[in-house]
This record gives C-alpha cells, sequence and structure tokens, in this order.
C-alpha cells in the first residue's frame, strides 16, 4: 500500500490483485480507499485493483483539489506513475464525474467505465452547502444518514460518521462545491466505452433518475438497480455492486 510521486503530487493506493485488467476504483466526496473494501476482495482473482486516496483524501497529503478536472488529472496521473496504459475507471458519486471526465478527455486511457450512485449532473442542495459552512459537523453527520438507506445499522453510521470527521474540513466543503459545479449532460453522447452505471433504490443524495439519465445518454450502458440500498450501495449491498463490476470486467476486456 503504497504513496507513489506523480504528477499531481504524492497519492496513496492500495492494490489487490496480480493479473487481469487494471480497475481504478475512485472514491466520492470526503471519501477514501476504504469504500471499496468489499470490492478489494471480490474482484482480486479477475482484475488488478487499485482503489486510491484522491488528494487530501485519506492519507494522500493535502492540498485536496477544487474542480472534478483538477481531481480527473489526478487520477490520470496515477495511471501514468503505475505504468497503466489503460484501465477500467470505477467511481461512486464524484468520483464517477471523474471518470466521465477521464474518459472524455482521454478516452484512449479508458478501457470501461463503472459509475455508482453518480450522474452527469451532480447538483448539491443549497441546505447541504450552506450548512457544511454554517454548522459543519451537524451537516456533515445529515449527510451520512442520507447516503444510508433506512434501517442501516447504528453502529455502521456510527462508523461512517468517524470516517467522514476525518476528512479535512476544507477539503470536505470543497469537494460538494466541485460536485455543484460539474455538468456534462451535453456529452455524454461522445462515449462508447462499456459502461455499468449502479445505483441504489433508496439513494437520497444521487436519486435513480440521475442513473436513468447517464444510461439514456451513454450507448449501450447497462443500469444496474440495487434493492434496499442508499448511496453507499457497495457498503451497504455489497455483492450487487460486486457482480456488476465482474461483468463490466468481461465486457471491457474483449
Amino acid at each position: 500500500m503504497p504513496i507513489i510521486e506523480t504528477a499531481a503530487g504524492p497519492l496513496f493506493y492500495a492494490q489487490h490483485g496480480s493479473a487481469g485488467l487494471p480497475v481504478v476504483a475512485i472514491t466520492g466526496a470526503g471519501g477514501t480507499h476504504r469504500h471499496w473494501g468489499y470490492q478489494m476482495r471480490d474482484l482480486a482473482g479477475i482484475a488488478r485493483l487499485y482503489t486510491l486516496d484522491l488528494p487530501g483524501h485519506g492519507r494522500s497529503p493535502l492540498p485536496g483539489r477544487a474542480s472534478v478536472p483538477e481531481y480527473g488529472a489526478a487520477v490520470l496521473a496515477l495511471l501514468d506513475a503505475c505504468q497503466l496504459e489503460r484501465a477500467v475507471l470505477v467511481g461512486h458519486s464524484m468520483g464517477g464525474a471523474i471518470a466521465l471526465w477521464a474518459a472524455l478527455e482521454r478516452p484512449e486511457r479508458v478501457a470501461g467505465l463503472a459509475l455508482v450512485g453518480s450522474g452527469a449532473r451532480l447538483r448539491v442542495a443549497p441546505a447541504i452547502l450552506q450548512g457544511l459552512a454554517a454548522d459543519y459537523l451537524a451537516t456533515q453527520r445529515m449527510i451520512v444518514r442520507m447516503s444510508y438507506a433506512p434501517g442501516t445499522p447504528a453502529e455502521l453510521l456510527a462508523q461512517a460518521d468517524a470516517d467522514y470527521a476525518r476528512c479535512d474540513p476544507q477539503v470536505y466543503r470543497d469537494d460538494f462545491a466541485a460536485c455543484n459545479d460539474f455538468d456534462l449532460r451535453t456529452r455524454l453522447g461522445e462515449l462508447s466505452h462499456p459502461t455499468a452505471i449502479v445505483c441504489g433504490d433508496a439513494d437520497q443524495m444521487t436519486p435513480p433518475k440521475y442513473s436513468r439519465e447517464l444510461q439514456a445518454g451513454i450507448m449501450g450502458a447497462a443500469l444496474t438497480m440495487v434493492a434496499r440500498a442508499g448511496h453507499m450501495a457497495m457498503i451497504e449491498r455489497p455483492a450487487a455492486v460486486s457482480a456488476a463490476l465482474r461483468e463490466l470486467v468481461g465486457r471491457s476486456g474483449q
């Protein structure tokens, strides 16, 4: 689990699996590589999985970035540093926006796309943007509860609270501002990569309509709706998300 020097600065990543198509997993606002823990285990036999901490997140040093393109440049820099000519990009929420941007900017570097709880436009409710400025901790806790389906065990919510509390507040605020500024809806028709779209049917942060818009706009995209999952489907219902990713890896390697 090294920190590697890249053109975008030092980045931490974890690698699982030693053979197969490279898969690079990107987390959402305030997240870390740990959010893909189940998929690290589930995909290790069929792919080389790289899960990174974006700049300013987890074990990657500050500063963070202020826009999706800046984070996208960091992901492309990681591909270069790891000598990955092409990879499947898997992105959750803001990570999906980053993957979309990278696929449009450098399509030859992307073998496939998986967009989990994401969208081509990531409008953030004004109450969240204002709350992160006025009452940061209370708003962060509200976001966690909006991110999981009803009935989520209290211990899982407490762990999520603790995980996000480790994120630098300015990085977290900037991540949500970057999401709010993101809009690639008019460019979806340019994409021709094998694409899997995954969404929890109880997602309040990026409701299913966002995923349906992605499916309608990207030629041949497959949509998986995960029952009884919220925004964190890869943690709440990991088997369903891993199954969709395995299918995508198979299509992307053809």
